[in-house]
């Protein structure tokens, strides 16, 4: 049977008194409804800081997210507890699985099957089967505090509640959002060169990068930029 662990994701488990209010007051997405959801942490300014997905277990929430960020995003709520009863620690039972049979992720049916339970054997494939799809995610490839968050492509990818209340970097991104004017978006680059700067994240062994363009081009000159369907409307 093929593994199914991403093993470049960790869990923080928060609990306590009402985690959902905590979590509601500083994240993207609607934690209070149904989950998953996929949710950003923005600085003032709305730039991406830390994306995850955020799971429910009973009273508790799950943060899904990038096993090397794990530890600073950790530190990050911690500060914005402040006196609340709320623990935030690292869930050591449980990890986080994919499969590209059935569905689950909450940004995009295509991404496959997410679950969590305890861990297997690691995943193959999951990095360049979410790249083909032109899906972004992590520090590196969501521009490490550079890059707006509906830039990163949010409200197409479900990564957005423009109903809830406010939220760490809120202003900015409902305003961008009521002018409708995104200038620049995430996007995947095939390309066999090496892309440097221009270039967020590459991966030469898949032969994709991260680039962050201008929507009035949607090109750049060492590779083909990919658009996949849910994004073209958006873009054009």
């Amino acid at each position: 049977m093929a593994g199914t662990t991403l093993t470049d994701r960790a869990l923080i488990r928060l609990s306590g008194e009402d985690v959902r209010g905590f979590l509601q007051g500083l994240v993207t997405n609607d934690v209070a409804g149904p989950l998953p959801v996929w949710a950003g942490l923005l600085s003032p300014q709305g730039k991406a800081l830390f994306d995850f997905v955020v799971w429910g277990d009973g009273e508790d929430l799950l943060v899904d997210c990038e096993r090397d960020a794990a530890g600073d995003l950790a530190r990050r709520l911690t500060l914005y507890r402040l006196r609340r009863p709320i623990t935030i620690v690292h869930e050591a039972e449980l990890c986080v699985h994919w499969s590209r049979e059935g569905e689950g992720d909450p940004r995009l049916p295509a991404l496959g099957r997410r679950w969590l339970a305890p861990g297997a054997d690691a995943a193959e494939g999951w990095h360049e089967h979410r790249l083909r799809l032109g899906v972004p995610e992590g520090r590196a490839e969501l521009g490490d505090g550079q890059t707006l968050w509906l830039e990163a492509n949010a409200a197409e990818l479900n990564g957005v509640s423009f109903s809830k209340g406010c939220y760490v970097g809120q202003e900015n991104t409902a305003r961008m959002n009521w002018r409708q004017k995104v200038n620049r978006r995430l996007v995947v680059v095939e390309t066999d060169a090496d892309p440097g700067d221009a270039a967020l994240a590459w991966y030469p062994e898949f032969g994709l990068a991260v680039a962050r363009v201008r929507v009035d081009a949607m090109a750049v000159s060492w590779g083909r930029v990919i658009v996949p369907e849910w994004l073209r409307a958006a873009v054009s």
